[in-house]
């Protein structure tokens, strides 16, 4: 199954009573031909589109929508629901939407759609879209560093409950969202109500029709920009919910020269090795050494997505551009790390970053 046809999955996050589920009661009375597969399922309420039929974990929903339980790992429930799809048991679904616990990490869920191989030729991330609260948005940004952890991960914010909020309270929340996640649109949905291109085809990178979107998509010249130094080294988390924004840093890194194929894949794995969990989030287009069009990278936390090739360069600019937003690092020390492991060549020892005492 190439690309273009395996069945894209949108991944719904969002902190503990923000709208998720009535953003998706608004999303599958637009497209009904969408699976969706959800924790708690029997805690969840569809309004009245649940009939009567069920089918194991599967309930049938007005329109041909699919709902799912995921009790256990996601796998099993997402090739269970693809098999019954193909036998005609379920009505053919043409999306699949993975809405997570209000606490949950995104990351794990992540992992198993790119890692696992059967699951990656037939579904497709196609992005991670976040709702925040308007009215208790701020409170759950100071008092949950998993409020904070969603925001970061997210391609598109879905400001919900807006008709409750004050003006002055939700410019500030607003302005906050936009320095925790710079590249992410914020998009308003009063009473769960919001536009299902809004939701859907946010350009993670597909190599198949992405290509002119690489840039958007990017979105480097939104992040502060930070040159290397060789003193930086991972904070200390300071004390005080007042302080989670401070542990929170988006930032985008330029490197003149290409990189080796070598360096680049060392210093990745150098981050992933030792940094993964202050490694939010980050995306990279790269130019590498010897290779006539760039490589398009980026992950989550311990997650990094499959290296594509770009067909040609998005634009003039052939600097390899990245951004990251991290947590309890200093942007200084990846700058620093990158340069590193940029002239590193085949065959020749990678230099060696100590791995030091965690807070």
């Amino acid at each position: 199954m190439s690309s273009s046809e395996a069945i894209p999955v949108t991944l719904l996050s969002g902190f503990l009573g923000s709208g998720k589920t009535t953003v998706l009661n608004h999303l599958i009375r637009a497209l009904p031909r969408t699976a969706v597969l959800m924790n708690e399922f029997g805690e969840v309420g569809l309004d009245h589109l649940l009939l009567e039929k069920m089918q194991g974990p599967l309930a049938l929903l007005a329109g041909g929508c699919i709902c799912c339980t995921v009790s256990g790992n996601l796998a099993p429930s997402l090739k269970n629901l693809y098999m019954a799809r193909q036998k005609g048991e379920v009505p053919a679904f043409e999306r699949a939407v993975i809405e997570t616990t209000g606490i949950a990490d995104p990351a794990p869920i992540l992992d198993v759609l790119l890692h696992d191989k059967w699951l990656r030729a037939r579904f497709q991330l196609d992005g991670v879209v976040t709702t925040v609260d308007a009215v208790l948005g701020t409170q759950q940004l100071d008092s949950y560093f998993e409020a904070l952890r969603q925001v970061a991960v997210a391609d598109k914010l879905l400001l919900t409950k807006t008709d409750l909020a004050d003006a002055a309270g939700r410019a500030v929340l607003e302005d906050r969202l936009r320095v925790l996640n710079p590249a992410a649109p914020i998009v308003p949905a009063r009473q769960g109500v919001v536009e299902a291109s809004e939701i859907f085809g946010l350009g993670m990178y597909d190599p198949a029709a992405k290509t002119p979107d690489v840039r958007n998509w990017l979105g480097h010249g939104r992040y502060a920009p930070v040159r290397r130094n060789a003193l930086g080294r991972v904070r200390q988390a300071d004390a005080g919910a007042e302080s989670h924004d401070g542990r929170i840093r988006a930032f985008s890194i330029t490197l003149d020269t290409p990189i080796s194929r070598v360096g680049l894949e060392s210093a990745l794995a150098m981050l992933v090795s030792f940094r993964s969990e202050y490694l939010l989030r980050f995306k990279a287009v790269v130019n590498v050494v010897g290779e006539d069009a760039p490589s398009v990278l980026h992950g989550v936390q311990h997650v990094l997505y499959p290296q594509a090739k770009l067909a040609a360069w998005p634009d003039d600019d052939r600097r390899s551009r990245f951004v990251f937003i991290v947590r309890d690092l200093e942007p200084e020390f990846v700058a620093q790390l990158l340069a590193d492991f940029a002239d590193a060549v085949e065959g020749t020892p990678p230099p060696v970053v100590e791995k030091e005492n965690r807070p």
